[in-house]
């Protein structure tokens, strides 16, 4: 194992984020505290508790993986789409390093980025609601593997990506409205049984439901089901990217 191509790619990339922070941290913290002031101060007052947990409490896990889904997604479709763009991809293909330590310093390096993210919106909802961390180890646990899985997701769409504009055709037109819809400002219990079924069928109900059941040990569904459903799509992730590199699709052109 090459550690030290590892920390180069790593500390380049984490070195582009703190040199823009405002878009990497200010921009996603500020669009997240609107949510709390709006949906959590001023509609939340209004509405009764879910499950034992005020709105306002009850949406931080959502809008923790709201963000932190994006942010995944972009950080790592940027990350590698750049190299691609500038043709100095070819450099890291002739280099002494494997397929597997350069997913690790790209996507390694997004996935900090994205925790460090959710840490810091996790301290900014302390100023607008109050909440309870019922599984510390497992909120951590899912924000981590989360992370790390929509990192390669995004990695996957930075080699696909042949233009900028195919960077934020997933993120925008697919996962804003998976996330929306996977019950970030609601339980799926709410709905009418038709449209619980079918929110079944969103892979990020599973997500939040996991999430928000380390905060308070409530969720739409067994922590199983959601722990199983994160490992199935990091298990697909990974095969897709093995196979990119078997094949150079979209890389070796």
């Amino acid at each position: 194992m090459n550690f030290y191509a590892i920390k180069a790619i790593y500390r380049f990339e984490l070195a582009r984020f703190f040199r823009t922070l405002f878009q990497s941290i200010a921009s996603p913290v500020i669009s997240t505290s609107l949510y709390f002031i709006v949906f959590g101060s001023a509609i939340g007052s209004r509405m009764e508790q879910i499950d034992g947990v005020t709105y306002g409490a009850f949406i931080v896990p959502g809008l923790i993986m709201l963000s932190v889904l994006t942010e995944s997604i972009s950080n790592a479709s940027f990350g590698i789409y750049m190299p691609k763009y500038s043709g100095t991809i070819y450099e890291i293909l002739s280099a002494p390093i494997s397929a597997l330590e350069i997913v690790i310093g790209f996507v390694g390096a997004a996935a900090t980025k994205s925790v460090i993210l959710g840490a810091i919106i996790l301290a900014t909802a302390r100023a607008f609601v109050d909440y309870n961390i019922a599984h510390p180890l497992w909120m951590l646990a899912f924000l981590i593997l989360t992370s790390v899985t929509f990192s390669l997701f995004g990695f996957i769409i930075g080699l696909w990506a042949d233009g900028f504009e195919k960077l934020q055709v997933v993120p925008l037109m697919i996962m804003t409205p998976l996330t929306f819809l996977g019950g970030s400002f609601y339980s799926i219990n709410m709905l009418p049984p038709f449209w619980q079924k079918l929110s079944l069928f969103n892979p990020v109900v599973y997500l939040i439901s996991g999430f928000r059941w380390s905060f308070y040990a409530v969720s739409d569904v067994s922590v199983g089901a959601s722990l199983g459903m994160t490992m199935a799509f990091l298990l697909i992730c990974l095969a897709i990217v093995w196979w990119i590199f078997k094949t150079g699709y979209r890389v070796k052109v």
